[in-house]
């Protein structure tokens, strides 16, 4: 509980800092949204609208900047993450949840499977190492080293455009009605293979080298030695004491994986016109959206935070030797 506290007093901390600098950065900026989204609409907006547009975003001139501060925090708290410019002045928090599922639906599941069969991968190349078996390693590294943009271009090539096994782009058909039924769970499903599997083959190498090499070192401690000289299983031997040490390091690697998962996976977004949260950052800082851009850093870094948090969660509940070591 200790530690716990400890590692939730510094995230908050690490929090406010980081929604402390998402409300000053656009205020250093030169202009503000209000002037941007006046300029394309010249002569549309009478200076009334205008001041009532600066009021809506928090930028009263009347009011100084520690007021336009508590007045963040406060909407913040009631969940509102302000207008969207490039959206119809639509709230944020409704334009972010319509691209949030489709990122966090499919690179999530693709970064836990990818984290998966890397590290089982690693756990077994390097338990028999020497063997057969380590040809997966420079197979894994050389889908990691391809461009992504270029693997997923041949991945459409091959698979949708000459196959003809996966449709080519987007998060399911033209013309179809989102709605929860099976037929258009397997047209998403249908839909999101293709940039699942590239996502897989692009982040497998890492996780299958980094467990590779903890495996190698974590097999020289003693009570790896001692558990293979009780008589005990190789599989207990592998999975409950090598394996269980090994991926320690790989934790933290993994929490800041799921953390960047909101973010998405720009490329693949745009390679295969997937609707996610990568390619709505990318429209925001096109259009210069900066409430849309705002609401997107908020919800990122408090996903990297809270993966964080758990990540140490997940430490401390694997090595005692890290409560030991707090307490």
């Amino acid at each position: 509980m200790r530690l716990l506290l400890q590692r939730a007093a510094f995230y908050l901390f690490t929090a406010w800092a980081a929604i402390t600098i998402n409300f000053f950065l656009p205020r250093m900026l030169k202009g503000d949204p209000v002037s941007a989204y006046l300029q394309k609409h010249q002569g549309e907006i009478s200076p009334e609208a205008a001041a009532a547009l600066r009021t809506l975003f928090g930028l009263d001139t009347n009011k100084s900047l520690a007021e336009q501060y508590f007045d963040y925090w406060g909407l913040l708290f009631s969940g509102d993450l302000g207008r969207s410019f490039s959206h119809g002045l639509a709230p944020v928090a409704d334009v972010i949840a319509t691209a949030l599922p489709w990122t966090v639906g499919l690179v999530g599941i693709a970064t836990v499977l990818s984290f998966l069969i890397g590290t089982t991968l690693g756990t077994l190349v390097g338990w028999f190492r020497g063997g057969a078996g380590d040809v997966v390693v420079p197979v894994a590294t050389f889908f990691s080293a391809v461009p992504y943009f270029w693997m997923g271009l041949i991945a459409i090539a091959v698979f949708a455009t000459g196959l003809g096994w996966f449709p080519a782009s987007h998060a399911y058909g033209k013309g179809t009605t989102p709605a929860f039924s099976a037929e258009f769970i397997g047209e998403v499903i249908a839909h999101g293979t293709l940039p699942a599997l590239t996502v897989v083959l692009a982040s497998l190498g890492g996780w299958v080298l980094g467990m590779r090499n903890m495996m190698i070192t974590v097999l020289d401690e003693d009570y790896v030695t001692v558990a293979q000289a009780k008589g005990l299983s190789r599989r207990r031997v592998v999975f409950a004491y090598a394996a269980r040490n090994a991926v320690l390091p790989q934790l933290s690697s993994f929490a800041l994986a799921l953390g960047f998962i909101v973010g998405g996976t720009l490329v693949m977004e745009l390679v295969f016109s997937y609707p996610g949260v990568g390619k709505l950052l990318l429209d925001a800082t096109t259009a210069k959206d900066y409430p849309l851009m705002q609401g997107l850093f908020l919800v990122i870094t408090l996903t990297v935070l809270v993966a964080n948090l758990l990540a140490d969660v997940a430490y401390a509940a694997l090595d005692p030797r890290t409560r030991q070591g707090e307490a």
